[in-house]
């Protein structure tokens, strides 16, 4: 029983944490993390709206075989019937399905129209390349800015100043993270350098191929400040499960201040943001 409440009360710190800084797995996590897309908010509602059929399709057909295996079993039934046809029963498993396919069909439709339709015309546009086993950025503004992100070292979180593993985890945390605003149209540009990987962000509801030779295009809109976490979703080699994505949504006076600085000092403009935006996440949570 102590070993219960202990990592009972484990993954409720680690759970409080991860809220604390955005999204990313937690321990025994069953469902979607926190949206912070309006896209993602509606991927979860669908989700749930899905699951009033699925579950009293599965228990009506669990019951229906049930009650087949012992009604209708050889020594209750030692004469089987030999029906072949039954009018009734034909047209409802024909009209019932098709009734059920449109309430899921046209919900299904609406979310995927909703995907590939920006709300607004898009502020910023990124570049994602993805490589074995990093991913390079360019941020296509007047003036362009361009850096590598890969998986963060454990002898590297000293210098980088992440060694709070609540707020950069291990196997998810990156040297470089993407910073942008938020409440603005994002634009991503995917494609590779090698093999096919794949680009996804569970909390923002997007996931795409990155193709050698070929770009793909993606969008969110983050309503919440914090840091998310993603993984490339596409088997791409030995180390696939060590090419994470992190991207930080800050403010927009947050996101010019970094913008201008890391263009000529990218790791120096990081570790400011780093700092302003992990000292209000703390005071956050401990007002909490």
């Amino acid at each position: 029983m102590r070993k219960i409440l202990a990592s009972a009360v484990a993954a409720t710190a680690s759970f409080a944490s991860a809220v604390a800084y955005a999204a990313q797995p937690v321990e025994w996590q069953t469902t979607f993390q926190p949206a912070a897309t309006g896209i993602m908010e509606q991927i979860t509602w669908f989700e749930r709206y899905t699951l009033w059929f699925i579950v009293p399709i599965t228990l009506f057909v669990l019951i229906l075989l049930a009650y087949c295996i012992i009604r209708f079993r050889a020594s209750a039934n030692p004469v089987p019937s030999r029906t072949s046809h039954n009018t009734l029963i034909e047209v409802v498993w024909t009209v019932g399905p098709v009734v059920i396919l449109l309430f899921l069909a046209i919900p299904s439709f609406q979310l995927l129209t909703a995907q590939y339709s920006p709300v607004e015309e898009p502020k910023l546009t990124i570049k994602a390349t993805g490589n074995q086993w990093n991913w390079d950025y360019e941020y296509q503004t007047e003036e362009p800015l361009s850096f590598n992100a890969a998986m963060l070292a454990e002898g590297d979180r000293a210098a980088a100043g992440k060694e709070d593993k609540g707020a950069y985890p291990r196997l998810l945390a990156v040297d470089n993270e993407v910073v942008v605003p938020i409440g603005q149209v994002v634009r991503v540009l995917v494609t590779a350098s090698d093999v096919i990987h794949a680009f996804a962000m569970p909390a923002f509801g997007i996931k795409v191929d990155a193709v050698p030779g070929r770009i793909n295009e993606t969008w969110f809109k983050a309503d919440k400040e914090g840091l998310y976490y993603g993984q490339c979703s596409e088997l791409c080699g030995k180390d696939h499960a060590y090419m994470p994505i992190a991207i930080r949504v800050v403010s927009d006076a947050q996101y010019t201040t970094w913008l201008a600085a890391a263009r000529t000092d990218l790791p120096g403009a990081n570790k400011a943001l780093m700092a302003e935006t992990d000292g209000a996440a703390k005071v956050a949570a401990a007002g909490n």
